[in-house]
């Protein structure tokens, strides 16, 4: 495996989640084994943009459902803060490609759905939700709906979700994928501050090294199925990042060092 040299703050975190030998099997119609994670072994440290890149198939997403506790596990261990994540969890936040929205609740309502779900008082959630919808840049749409938002604010209103009862750890499996370029631009410099501002630690799961590359403190390369982790690559462009980074030496020398895994399978984006 191929680890990137690791800054010195990134040593000192201590790791929030621990990944150990974690395998996942599924068994076809016709009674066939596909092996779709292989021996996974990865420490998510507290606070940190962990970016997750690899070709299509090759696992990323059940990865990301483990972690979420929505499929359970063949062998292995994944711990948060000492304890299995074997069922979802209040302090796991998920955010999919689609932002999945209620058309007919608002971007205030669809904001407090977990809420309502888990039984929360409304009205002790409902200020955190106008402040994350301000954090997001959606502060005066609170009561548009999802027909009258945009794509990305869309998408800007399914992360107010996942945050709004506020978990140590927020899941992202490609939540700009479906997006133009432009806007998708866009929602990587926000999603970026957005992360900075509120804290939280993220796995981001994409098809594109550049955005990988643009987000995270470490970009982990997954193989085509069975998936494994190949590599590890440690970030050190200094934050906050701008779009301007993409042009510079340093970022396109690991955007390439990363693609040269997929030369034999065809590149990402």
């Amino acid at each position: 495996m191929a680890i990137g040299e690791a800054t010195q703050a990134n040593v000192v975190a201590q790791p929030l989640i621990e990944i150990s030998d974690l395998s996942k099997r599924f068994q076809t119609r016709g009674g066939d084994e596909v092996v779709a994670l292989d021996r996974i072994g990865i420490d998510i440290r507290e606070g940190e943009f962990l970016g997750v890149v690899g070709p299509s198939g090759c696992g990323k997403t059940t990865l990301l459902k483990i972690l979420a506790g929505l499929i359970s596990k063949t062998s292995g261990t994944v711990l948060l803060h000492g304890t299995p994540v074997e069922e979802p969890r209040r302090d796991i936040g998920v955010v999919f490609q689609r932002p999945v929205l209620l058309p007919w609740r608002t971007t205030l309502q669809n904001a407090l759905l977990p809420v309502e779900i888990q039984g929360l008082n409304r009205d002790e959630y409902r200020p955190r939700v106008l402040e994350l919808l301000e954090l997001v840049g959606l502060k005066g749409f609170e009561e548009k709906y999802p027909f009258e938002l945009s794509g990305g604010m869309q998408q800007r209103n399914a992360i107010v979700r996942a945050l709004v009862c506020d978990p140590e750890i927020l899941l992202m499996d490609e939540p700009f994928g479906a997006l133009d370029a432009m806007t998708r631009e866009q929602m990587n410099v926000e999603l970026q501050r957005i992360w900075q501002e509120s804290g939280k630690t993220v796995v981001f799961i994409t098809h594109s090294i550049p955005e990988a590359v643009f987000l995270s403190d470490r970009v982990v390369v997954m193989t085509p199925r069975p998936g494994t982790v190949t590599a590890i690559y440690d970030v050190p462009l200094p934050r906050p990042r701008t779009l301007d980074v993409m042009s510079e030496p340093a970022f396109g020398s690991l955007v390439t060092s990363i693609r040269h895994h997929f030369d034999a399978i065809g590149s990402l984006d």
